[in-house]
């Protein structure tokens, strides 16, 4: 447990570590009290949203904790006697990878969902956080806490269309959302991706900006194309006049079935839908009694 009982300069003066050699507290930072916590007893978040750590950017970190120590220290909710980290994941594993025994924490008491509400937020805020990783975080605040782009956006401090822009490349296809994860696809691109609804239509045009080193630039262009050659090949259906839809409407009556006519007054054909042979039979007693 934190020993709260010295005074914050003869902490301060002694380093003292209280009896079971786990916790200092001799620093403060932002104005708040920062311990040295036994990294043996720190857990990771269960919950992290964040899943992805790059192994050479985590050695990096370790090389600097190692000459420079922990410059900003992890936040940590108290858990049946060990500490849960509530923000500094990263800062942790660096720290573990650089063999440290104690890493610099800031022990504050959260409920559940603030818990996950720092993380999410935290991570957001992260430079080095891939797209999907801070739309998946974006979206489960939303669906967590009701909240709208515009709450979202008021509190991460950015404009809407940019948060509405992030969420949006959720609604990709896996392959492509995948290989934005893995960083073969920038956020430029894959922004301009999200307006072609076909997703192999997507792949393949992610696969040209991989294979072919193509700008932002070169993939909206390419996307503009897609949707125009998309607009020259939909065919609008006529629509059926007054007098036409009254007797396809009468069909359907008479016939008790589904009836499509194609074509005008003067030239055309008329579908009659049928489900099984018995549908079909009892059609044909229908036609056949208007015959006789």
């Amino acid at each position: 447990m934190i020993n709260k009982g010295l005074g914050k300069g003869l902490g301060s003066l002694l380093g003292i570590l209280d009896e079971e050699e786990n916790v200092s507290t001799n620093k403060q930072y932002d104005g708040e009290e920062v311990v040295d916590l036994n990294i043996s007893l720190i857990d990771v978040n269960p919950n992290q949203p964040r899943k992805n750590f790059d192994p050479t950017q985590l050695n990096e970190l370790a090389q600097s904790i190692k000459i420079h120590g922990v410059i900003q220290p992890i936040l940590v909710c108290e858990k049946n006697n060990r500490y849960m980290i509530v923000a500094g994941e990263r800062r942790f594993r660096a720290s573990k990878i650089a063999e440290k025994k104690t890493i610099p924490a800031i022990v504050k008491n959260f409920s559940d969902n603030e818990i996950k509400e720092i993380a999410l937020l935290e991570n957001i805020q992260r430079q080095d956080l891939n797209p999907i990783e801070t739309a998946r975080a974006l979206k489960e605040l939303q669906d967590s806490y009701n909240w709208t782009q515009e709450a979202l956006a008021d509190r991460l401090g950015k404009s809407r269309p940019v948060i509405a822009n992030t969420l949006r490349l959720l609604t990709l296809c896996p392959e492509v959302i995948d290989l934005i994860e893995k960083g073969k696809l920038s956020a430029g691109h894959a922004r301009s991706l999200v307006v072609v609804t076909n997703p192999e239509v997507q792949l393949k045009l992610a696969e040209q900006v991989i294979n072919n080193k193509l700008t932002v630039r070169d993939m909206e262009n390419a996307v503009k194309e897609v949707d125009k050659n998309a607009r020259k090949t939909i065919k609008v259906k006529p629509k059926l006049s007054i007098e036409m839809q009254e007797f396809k409407d009468i069909m359907e009556h008479k016939l008790s079935t589904k009836v499509n006519i194609k074509g005008t007054e003067n030239k055309g054909k008329i579908i009659i839908n049928y489900y099984n042979q018995d549908d079909l039979n009892r059609i044909y007693d229908i036609i056949n009694s208007i015959h006789n």
